[in-house]
């Protein structure tokens, strides 16, 4: 008897959009690709020192509405005007959501919030938001999760970010090798730095590995190495937040033990604000009291924020409200202005 041995657990198969034809339906037009190039080359300038700026990457948790992110880039872009001598600033475009258990899992991969999962609608949606936030003037940044999406959308994003659950991961650290963009590998989801740094001096080397090429076809590439790697602080289940002058001057050690860049972006969310949005301010002002006092080794923050503070649950079926998160708590826009024009000034 011939057992059937594979593909015992799959339901059903659906085509995925090859990333050449949706670069086909949605091409990046000259003023795009312009200001993706000048914001990665300013985000690697300021990583590398040649920049005295700090990078900031500010927006939603995750998005599930393109016209909130559309209404929330255009307020954005007018903060971002005004402090552009001093700050380098990126909406926070996250298209797919990690999750430690299970849950919605992004605009890409359930752009219906309904469990239909129209992954080839929400990378259309995806890919268009990106297009029209760089019209605008401001550059993205993203987290890539699946190691097929970004052959469909990293021709317009400026700045990506690797998560705490998957800087371990032998793959991404290959993935980001390749990238075009500087990449922000952050500690593990138990505060331990060493993974976060392994995977930047991993992520500056060679490598081969299997995926897929633009027209959806298996290949081997070879990569190059990616110097404009660095780590993001993000606090821990097990260290709690890393974000004072200790902790960033333990991570600069580090970094420059391994001859890496000895300098960090602080996450303002997450471990270090004790998953309270209310408190990522204070992180905030402790990034800008040590820039006050002449700490060298931070580059960046990142900010969880959206038009309305706060989040909302899709699953008590109510309407939602316009702008506000989903996933987790957001400041409101502005909060966020107020915090970026402290951080521009702890720069002055």
């Amino acid at each position: 008897m011939h057992r059937r041995t594979d593909d015992l657990r799959i339901l059903q198969t659906r085509p995925l959009v090859p990333p050449a034809i949706l670069h086909e339906e949605l091409p990046i037009t000259d003023a795009v690709s312009e200001n993706v190039y000048v914001a990665r080359r300013a985000v690697a300038d300021v990583l590398h020192g040649r920049d005295r700026r700090m990078v900031a990457v500010v927006g939603p948790c995750s998005i599930h509405d393109v016209d909130a992110a559309r209404a929330y880039a255009e307020r954005l872009k007018g903060i971002a005007e005004r402090v552009a001598g001093r700050v380098v600033v990126l909406m926070r475009a996250y298209f797919e959501k990690p999750r430690t258990s299970v849950g919605w899992k992004g605009l890409i991969n359930d752009p219906d919030l309904d469990e239909t999962f129209q992954v080839n609608k929400g990378l259309r949606l995806a890919r268009r938001l990106l297009l029209d936030v760089n019209a605008m003037g401001l550059p993205t940044g993203s987290e890539f999760l699946d190691l097929q999406i970004p052959q469909h959308i990293a021709d317009v994003t400026a700045w990506v970010a690797i998560g705490a659950r998957t800087t371990e991961s032998q793959v991404h650290r290959e993935l980001a090798s390749g990238l075009s963009m500087p990449v922000g590998f952050k500690n593990s989801t138990e505060g331990n730095l060493t993974p976060a740094v392994d995977a930047v001096q991993a992520a500056r080397s060679q490598h081969w590995f299997p995926s897929v090429t633009k027209q959806g076809v298996g290949a081997i590439f070879q990569t190059t190495g990616n110097p404009d790697c660095h780590i993001i602080l993000r606090g821990g289940a097990r260290t709690g937040p890393n974000y004072d002058e200790d902790h960033v001057a333990r991570a600069c050690g580090l970094l420059e033990k391994k001859g890496l860049p000895a300098r960090v972006m602080v996450d303002c969310s997450h471990g270090n604000s004790h998953k309270d949005h209310r408190r990522q301010a204070e992180v905030l002002d402790e990034v800008c009291r040590q820039l006050r006092a002449g700490t060298s080794g931070l580059m960046g923050v990142m900010i969880e924020s959206h038009l309305v503070e706060g989040r909302q649950d899709p699953a008590s079926g109510g309407p939602l409200v316009f702008g506000q998160s989903v996933t987790d708590a957001c400041v409101g826009i502005e909060e966020t202005e107020a915090m970026l024009l402290r951080l521009a000034d702890a720069l002055a």
